[in-house]
């Protein structure tokens, strides 16, 4: 089995040392907004190490540590001597200053959340075209006191006397300050300062040049053999399949796996949309026996997910040799099967080169061992809005691409508790009720997704009609997020939230109570399990 550990992908990437920041992957994400490749890779990464990547830029993000601190990470003197443009922030910016002698110290003035900066002497540098006094975002206690030698102060702050510094000559740069995060005004602009002015780097990184890149890429892999594809109807395996169906035509063919973890209707709308605007050739196995069998008396939510990915991969192969027998190819293999893997879903499964495992994502963490299948995943390198983005360059209609995100493993990773057909019904008609009420608000562009979780294992007393109730709760976990790597609640009408907690109590039996979700992540993520 090959499964490829890393995003394919022939761009020079733009690495983001991560310091255990929690805004590591937003870093990564504001330079793919800034039309140029980046990938995230662990402080434990020696130079050498970082340099065998080939990396256009290197960032060195944000951390909980004090750089003087017993075990502290550290950056080798030896990375700002390789000639690659580095910029330093907030820990980063702390650890870069102290590695080329700089003085990093406590101030005894803290600075969380807004904070004032002002730029100070005559050179810009990466603050060019940005205010002499700007708000930004700031969560420090050291600060940098003296810079290196070679540096130019170029901003302060009441905590920090050395906010930001450059060295133009070696292309070496940093800020107090956190950037990537919306609250730093000029946040965005410091980014693409370093990036367009300081590394000299290129906006090559586009839907368009992915889908080119992409579809040479499977080419070269896949050659001449045949191709599954695990199609969900969600708008990652669809943008997967309509990209390899792009690159190697009627070599591939579409399976659609009923678990019977899917919402209501969803069966139906995967083979009307995505057959009819692709014309892909589309195998439909009903598995919902199967799924239930196995998950059966399963409460534990990693359990559920590798049973999923486990049944899921079965019924693949399955469905291979149902597919060969009926077009009478015994003896000719199929080697590939195509998954809509993204690069969050590679991050969280621990899998981000160093990340820690938020949970298995059931076609990451969750696949067996004996795997048939040689994988191509050509969207392992994109968080979702550039796999929506890549989606419509495809010509993919604007009801798969702009389909709000829904887990692989379904309903099954939404109910808290064992899975149980009766159970998966009750949570069909809820879900069905909260995204109706959500589209005839017209929200959905304003909702990343709603999940709608059923607490099986939970039971509160209500009373109905004078009589006395025990049923289950429900939760709704309306998110607003740009990538899924950071989410907050979406604020919904409180009409609207009324209008669909009356119809769930009143139409769904069984249910008596509903409740709302109003974590962000971190610390929560999206899904409950």
């Amino acid at each position: 089995m090959t499964n490829p550990a890393k995003a394919q992908t022939s761009q020079k990437p733009v690495l983001v040392v991560d310091y255990g920041a929690q805004y590591a992957q937003l870093i990564a994400r504001r330079v793919r907004e800034a039309n140029v490749y980046s990938e995230i890779v662990p402080h434990t990464y020696t130079t050498a190490q970082l340099l065998a990547k080939n990396p256009a830029a290197i960032i060195l993000s944000g951390g909980p540590s004090s750089v003087y601190a017993e075990g502290a990470p550290s950056v080798g003197a030896d990375l700002f001597e390789a000639g690659i443009p580095v910029l330093g922030i907030c820990y980063g910016f702390q650890a870069m200053a102290a590695a080329l002698g700089g003085t990093v110290a406590e101030t005894g003035q803290r600075e969380y959340g807004a904070t004032q900066v002002q730029i100070i002497g005559e050179s810009r540098s990466i603050l060019a075209a940005t205010d002499a006094d700007q708000t930004t975002w700031m969560s420090h206690g050291d600060a940098v006191h003296e810079a290196p030698a070679g540096f130019d102060v170029l901003a302060m702050s009441a905590g920090a006397p050395v906010a930001a510094f450059a060295n133009e000559e070696k292309c070496l740069f940093g800020v107090q300050w956190h950037p990537e995060v919306k609250h730093s005004a000029f946040g965005q602009k410091v980014l693409e300062n370093f990036l367009f002015n300081g590394a000299k780097l290129e906006k090559n990184w586009t839907a368009n040049s992915i889908l080119d890149e992409q579809v040479e890429l499977i080419r070269n892999q896949v050659g001449s053999a045949k191709v599954l594809c695990g199609l969900s109807g969600g708008v990652d395996s669809a943008v997967a399949a309509a990209l390899v169906q792009r690159a190697v035509g009627d070599q591939l063919t579409c399976v659609f796996v009923n678990h019977g973890l899917l919402r209501q209707g969803e069966a139906e709308q995967v083979e009307l949309d995505f057959v009819a605007s692709t014309g892909a050739k589309l195998y439909v196995a009903n598995e919902q026996e199967r799924f239930l069998s196995a998950l059966e008396g399963v409460s534990d939510p990693e359990t559920k997910r590798k049973i999923i990915g486990r049944e899921f991969i079965r019924a693949f192969e399955e469905a291979e040799r149902a597919i060969m027998a009926e077009a009478a190819l015994e003896g000719e293999e199929i080697k590939f099967l195509v998954q809509g893997t993204l690069y969050p879903d590679v991050v969280e499964s621990g899998g981000g080169e160093g990340a820690a495992n938020i949970k298995s994502h059931h076609n990451v963490g969750g696949l067996p061992e004996d795997l048939r299948f040689e994988l191509v995943e050509p969207l392992r390198a994109l968080f979702k809005d550039e796999v929506r983005a890549v989606g419509a360059e495809l010509g993919l209609p604007a009801e798969i691409v702009g389909r709000q995100p829904f887990p692989g493993p379904g309903l099954g990773i939404r109910i808290v508790g064992e899975i149980t057909g009766e159970r998966l019904e009750l949570l069909r008609q809820a879900d069905a009720i909260a995204r109706a009420e959500l589209t005839a608000a017209g929200l959905d562009n304003e909702v990343w997704q709603m999940p709608v979780v059923l607490l099986a294992d939970v039971r509160s007393v209500g009373v109905m009609g004078d009589g006395r109730t025990y049923g289950h709760p429900i939760v709704l976990r309306p998110v607003s997020s740009e990538d899924a790597m950071t989410a907050d609640w979406s604020r919904l009408p409180y009409d609207l939230l009324a209008k669909i907690s009356n119809r769930i109590t009143n139409e769904v039996d069984g249910v008596n109570r509903v409740v709302l979700d109003v974590t962000s992540k971190p610390p929560g993520t999206i899904e409950w399990e």
